[in-house]
């Protein structure tokens, strides 16, 4: 697929500088641009890079005047970084879409396969399974028994939907995600070892949401572990069981949730999260990177640390805290100085 300097300013409402018949078949970075790509300059810094990338198209900001000569056609526009996505959408838009059923997948004979879908070489679709309209379902991925997917669901290589559980429409599941295992739930036993607790509810995922690669959402202990709308999950999240994500919130990676935790909606959890059993976290709060969180946290805070402060009190921390040798050996000359004072 190959795309000109004018329909891409013609789509995007951009003003070309230069020449109006380059095209391009692909997207990169400026760094790594080559012949045939389109690439874009959204950070000041990575100015230096346009003067001599190899890209034949690069996308800027209207406002934006180059200071040295440019070899590649540039595109002006209001707004690069938007523009980059709308780009993106439109290329991954116009790739081919698998079509029809492999004759070497599993498909029960009960289970029901939506119109126009994608199943691909030994994906498992189990009895009393649904899947919507226009899915495309990986080769090697399982449904379980009673499972639903909504229309227009990705289910990428190796996806596991255990039994009773249920995704909703538009959703993407990338390769390894595991929904439905059952919730770490042991019970200490008069012997030294532990008894396993049945883990006899499911999995809700809701609209829009998607799941990173090897992320794994436990089933509830009873009723269900809920995924709410919109929800991001970036590659391996462990969610454990009963635990509620509410709308719109996103987790970067090795986040963990520990059981029957809650997350409010519009959230934002960056990498190695950790969240204890029975906490709850409002709506719109931020956690910094390997903070640990084991107390409830109000709407619309900002958390960082191990254990996790306030943002402030944390910043006012860690500024004490690497000038802790320096204070030390200051108290230890105080502390002398008080000892030969009362030694007079």
């Amino acid at each position: 697929m190959e795309f000109t300097a004018e329909m891409i300013a013609g789509f995007l409402g951009g003003e070309i500088i230069g020449n109006k018949a380059a095209s391009v078949h692909t997207v990169s970075s400026i760094e790594g641009g080559t012949a045939g790509s389109l690439a874009y300059l959204t950070n000041p810094k990575y100015e230096p890079w346009l003067y001599k990338t190899g890209a034949s198209i690069v996308l800027v900001d209207r406002s934006f005047t180059p200071s040295q000569p440019v070899s590649a056609t540039l595109i002006k526009v209001e707004n690069a970084g938007a523009c980059v996505v709308k780009l993106l959408e439109m290329y991954n838009a116009a790739k081919p879409r698998r079509k029809g059923i492999s004759e070497r997948a599993a498909i029960a004979a009960d289970a029901k396969i939506g119109a126009d879908c994608y199943v691909g070489d030994f994906a498992v679709i189990e009895a009393g399974a649904s899947v919507g309209d226009g899915c495309q379902i990986y080769p090697q991925v399982y449904i379980g028994t009673g499972a639903t997917v909504g229309e227009g669901t990705i289910l990428y290589p190796g996806v596991k939907i255990y039994e009773g559980c249920h995704v909703g429409k538009r959703c993407i599941l990338h390769a390894g995600a595991v929904i439905g295992a059952d919730g770490f739930g042991f019970m200490p036993n008069a012997e030294g070892g532990f008894d396993k607790i049945p883990q006899l509810g499911n999995v809700v995922i809701e609209d829009d949401v998607e799941i990173g690669a090897n992320t794994c959402i436990d089933r509830a202990k009873t009723d269900s572990t809920v995924i709410r709308r919109g929800v991001k999950l970036d590659n391996l999240v462990q969610v454990g069981h009963n635990v509620q994500i509410g709308e719109n919130t996103v987790s970067s990676a090795q986040t963990g949730i520990a059981g029957t935790s809650k997350v409010g909606s519009n959230c934002f959890l960056a990498g190695q999260v950790g969240i204890a059993d029975h906490v709850t976290i409002g709506n719109r709060v931020k956690i910094g990177s390997k903070s640990g969180l084991d107390k409830d946290v109000p709407d619309d805070e900002i958390r960082f640390g191990y254990p996790a402060l306030p943002g402030m009190q944390y910043h006012r921390a860690a500024a004490i805290f690497k000038n802790l040798p320096e204070i030390a050996r200051e108290l230890r000359k105080l502390r002398k100085t008080v000892e030969e004072l009362q030694n007079k």
